[in-house]
């Protein structure tokens, strides 16, 4: 399952995205986590020290590994460089599997420790440099994750959890419509709901489904101006937690001490992520993905590349599942 945390900066999105990887390999579920964020700090959310973050090997810095590892054998696609970052799949393609070693795995990925014998992956994107200053938006880094989610087959008893960039920015690209579930973390503020109210007019064209965590509810009052506000796309709301901010003072304390009110809360956006994989639809997803394709290439891609990027597409292709037939 995908699955991502969105919200404006400061909400609250990465330290529930980390504690959400934590409750998900605390069930013994396979959970690989992406720090998409301009402000990389999934790593230390869940528990790196600081230069051991800093020495993650960047996605950004490794696209024509990638690139020309999903490219494998495709007839459409001539080379790595004829590649973007919303390049589809095709027959002849390379596709990612989570249980799966892969070249960009190994390259890229990287097992952070847990606690009480539980990890996870992690990917990062990499930062922004001062070489990147004037010259490069960071949806060029975030490519490299849209890129690596086009080609993933992904089960339901697998996870990929992504910390997206703060703010509408998470909708510069098509990223956003490559998740089973996006968990939008809100506080209860006016600005808050602002947020919110934005997110679901960019995602209502795109069958986003889109869940309401309330973040830093302090009583009855905040849950009842986020219900007002967000009506039944309020999931679940989380306040004050001791465990977290000894988290963010560098303590480590072992998950199972996260207050059962807490704990409770995050299986309920467990249970929402499962029961998104019944409403799966992969025709949709790679619909979506060749419309943003086809969107980028007119716009600029064609002019980067020199080549006609509609060429890429392969008319006859769905990604699905391991082991699904394709469609006749």
């Amino acid at each position: 399952m995908k699955i991502a945390f969105v919200g404006k900066g400061g909400s609250g999105k990465t330290t529930l995205s980390s504690l959400f990887i934590r409750y998900l390999a605390a069930r013994r579920i396979p959970v690989t986590a992406v720090d998409a964020d301009i402000n990389q700090h999934l790593g230390t959310a869940l528990g790196l020290e600081e230069d051991e973050a800093a020495a993650l090997p960047p996605l950004g810095a490794r696209l024509p590994l990638i690139k020309d590892y999903l490219r494998g054998d495709n007839p459409r696609i001539p080379s790595a460089e004829a590649m973007i970052k919303t390049t589809p799949p095709g027959s002849g393609s390379r596709l990612l599997r989570l249980t799966e070693e892969n070249p960009v795995f190994d390259a890229c990925a990287r097992e952070v420790a847990l606690g009480a014998g539980t990890a996870a992956r992690l990917l990062v994107t990499g930062p922004f440099t001062e070489e990147d200053l004037g010259v490069a938006c960071y949806h060029s880094k975030t490519g490299a994750v849209e890129l690596l989610l086009n080609h993933l087959v992904d089960g339901r008893d697998e996870y990929v959890v992504v910390d997206m960039t703060a703010g509408s920015d998470s909708f510069a690209s098509g990223l956003f419509t490559r998740f089973d579930v996006t968990f939008l973390v809100v506080e209860p503020t006016r600005k808050g709901v602002s947020v919110y109210r934005q997110y679901r007019e960019y995602a209502r064209d795109f069958g986003v489904t889109l869940h309401v965590v309330g973040n830093k509810v302090h009583g009855a009052e905040d849950v009842e101006f986020l219900r007002a506000h967000a009506g039944d796309d309020l999931l679940v709301t989380l306040g004050q937690s001791d465990w977290v901010r000894a988290l963010e003072r560098g303590q480590q304390r072992p998950f199972a001490e996260l207050e059962a009110v807490n704990q409770r809360a995050l299986g309920s956006l467990y249970e929402a992520a499962d029961a998104a994989y019944a409403h799966r639809d992969w025709e949709r997803y790679t619909r979506q993905m060749v419309h943003f394709h086809l969107k980028n290439a007119t716009s600029w891609g064609n002019e980067r590349t020199g080549t006609d990027l509609a060429a890429q597409v392969d008319p006859g292709f769905v990604l699905r599942e391991a082991g699904s037939p394709q469609p006749a």
